[in-house]
Order: C-alpha cells, then structure tokens, then sequence
C-alpha cells in the first residue's frame, strides 16, 4: 500500500508502549510513528529514542483522529488497554481502512466482540486483525505451531502447554484483568454468539479441552487449568490450518512447583474475581492502580517463562520448550513489536480478517522471534 509509514505505535507513552517504542527504535528498518493524545508526551519519547520521528495527535474517544491513522499506516499497533474499554474504534477504523492491527490484548471478551463486528469487513478490505500478540497468546500459539511441526502429518495429535512464570504485572494489566473478571458474564455469552458465527471445520475435529489438575512428574510441578485466551487463539490456529491432522485437541496449564502455592493462587484468583462483581469494591481495587507504572528494569531483568508443551500423535512424543525473560513487558514488546514487523515486511500466507499469530505469520514471524532471542526447542523425545 502507498501510505506514508509503515508502522504507526498508538499508546506510545504508556508503559508497555514506551518499551515497544524503544524496541522499534532498534529494530525497524522502515518508516514509522508515534500516536497519542498527549503531544508533549511523544514528544520527550521521541527525543528520549534519539529520534526525530513523526508525532501524529490520536485519542481513543475521537474515531476521526484514529481513522486518520488507520489510512496513514500499513500496520497500526495498539497498546491502549483495556481494550474493551478504549479499543474497538480502533479495530472499526482499520478493518475500514484495510490496514492490517496488532494488539497485546488477552481479553477474550474484546476479541470475540471484535470478530464479530468486525471481520467480515476485514475479510473483504484484506486487512489482518492480529489481536493477543504479546504473553498472550504467541508463546503459547507459536509453541504449538512449533510442536505440531515435530509430529506426524495426518495422524490425531495432542498437545498440552505447562506455562511457568516470574514476573511483575503493570499497573494496566491489572486493570484489564480486573475489568475482564468483572465482565465474565458478558464474556461467555459472547464467546457463545462467537463459536455459533464461526464457519465449521470441515472433516476435522479441533479442540480446546479443559485438563484436569495433576502432578507433572517431568517438571516437578503441580498443573493447574489456566483460564486464559490461549486455548481459544491455539484452537483457530488449529482450525485454520489442516497441518494441526484430522484430530486435534489443546489443554492449557499454569505449572506450580508446591501443592500449596497451587491452592493459594487458585483461591486468590478467586477472590479477585469475586471482589470485581462488586462496583465499590473494584473501584477501590482499580484505583490503587496508576496506568502507566509498571515494574522497575531491575526487577524486569530478573523475570522469565518457559512453556513446556508435550505432543503425542502417531506413535511419537515429544517435549518442546519456548523461554525467554520477562514475560509481560520486555517480551511482550518484543512479540509485539516483530509481529508488526513481519506484518509490513514480510512474504506471508494471503490473509484476511482476524486471524492468528500461527495463520497469519507462522514461520516468518517464529524465525523473527528465534534471531531476536527467544528459545523455541526440543527438549525431549520418544518415538
């Protein structure tokens, strides 16, 4: 497309914006942007990078000004969360405009919303909305993608994710994790009205199933189903491509190393989840929250994850791992940073509509991930 930039960062001043900024700053080769609604404030980014970069005035709750940045752009990334709260018109501007959108989202109440608002008129401008593109969900996406690709062709596969963690979440994700709980009603009846638009895969069968807590003797650690977007973005990978075999089936673990860290994590999900029902009681929560604060980059530097993922079908079993350090931030704006990247560079797979990281990237943007430095491998075999 003839359009002036080739990436344009809305939410530039925030936390995880100003870092995938800096990774930008870095790393892109091609023409770019800050957006935002402070001019100041992109400002002292832009010169804090060394950069004199285009400065472009974007607010949420101004659908003209983020339709202005939509058609200036090959690839918009957003990360002005919560996204069920300030992303839609966004989404709306480039499925217009047929300009291909990156977020760092894992609410799956706005992404089921989005696809159904939304992607049929992405489909017809051929613009990739690729939603969950930090932590959530490309570890867990590309880890299967990487999985299934050491597995037999053709045959059922299974394939279970062990995620473990250290890190310390920003001010923002609490928010979207607050406002996600208390939406869950909401949420699952829009994810109904999701999976009843969706077209069916025909002659294959692909799965999201829900595992049981259990020990996992191969990492030492107790398993427990974690609720999050990953199992549903790793099943539409599933669907979309008949690589996944006939019959294919995901399950979604957070692995814990003592049984009683396990039962103290699962009752303090709980109670947050419960408290968010109560307006009063989650505007006191929120408020001791300020977007825009996040973890300090010591504490970043001595963060990490590893996804564990055990593949079985044909005979064989396998053991891959995907790691890196801090998940949330400096991670996370990596991921988002090269899936942007690949987007507007790379010789990709036609497209369109809301798609997936695996779909619509696969093994340009796992290459890109592999020389930026996170580890994707085997660990273990069995034929």
């Amino acid at each position: 497309m003839d359009r002036p930039f080739d990436i344009v960062l809305f939410g530039a001043t925030g936390f995880t914006g100003a870092l995938t900024a800096e990774y930008l700053a870095a790393h892109a080769t091609g023409t770019w942007a800050l957006a935002g609604r402070n001019p100041a404030k992109l400002r002292a980014l832009s010169d804090r990078l060394g950069l004199d970069l285009p400065l472009l005035r974007a607010d949420a709750s101004d659908a003209s000004s983020l339709r202005e940045i939509a058609s200036s752009a090959r690839v918009v990334i957003s990360t002005v969360g919560p996204y069920v709260r300030y992303g839609e018109p966004l989404v709306a501007a480039c499925a217009e405009a047929g300009t291909d959108y990156v977020d760092l989202t894992g609410e799956p109440e706005f992404v089921d919303l989005m696809y159904l608002r939304y992607h049929a008129r992405a489909a017809e401008t051929g613009a990739r909305i690729v939603h969950a593109c930090g932590f959530d969900s490309v570890p867990h996406d590309l880890g299967v993608y990487f999985t299934v690709q050491q597995l037999p062709e053709g045959v059922p596969l299974q394939v279970r994710g062990y995620v473990q963690a250290s890190g310390a979440p920003s001010s923002g994700t609490i928010h979207s994790a607050i406002t996600a709980a208390a939406h869950f009603r909401t949420a699952a009846r829009i994810h109904r009205e999701r999976r009843q638009a969706e077209p069916p895969v025909p002659d294959r069968r692909v799965r999201a199933v829900q595992g049981r807590p259990h020990r996992n003797a191969g990492l030492g650690a107790w398993a427990l189903p974690l609720p999050t977007i990953d199992p549903d973005v790793v099943r539409r990978s599933a669907a979309a491509l008949d690589r996944y075999g006939p019959d294919f089936a995901y399950s979604h673990f957070g692995a814990v190393r003592h049984l009683a860290s396990a039962v103290g994590l699962a009752a303090g999900a709980a109670g947050v989840a419960a408290a968010a029902q109560v307006g009063p009681v989650r505007d006191r929560l929120l408020e001791r929250f300020t977007p825009g604060d996040g973890p300090s980059p010591e504490r970043r530097a001595k963060s990490w994850f590893s996804v564990h993922f055990a593949g079985e079908g044909g005979g064989r079993k396998i053991v891959t791992k995907v790691s890196g350090g801090d998940p949330g931030y400096e991670e996370t704006a990596k991921m988002l940073a090269e899936s942007a990247l690949c987007l507007a560079s790379d010789d990709l797979p036609e497209t369109a509509g809301q798609v997936t990281t695996a779909q619509a990237m696969g093994d340009a943007l796992l290459a890109r991930l592999q020389r930026a430095g996170l580890e994707f491998k085997v660990v273990g075999e069995t034929a």
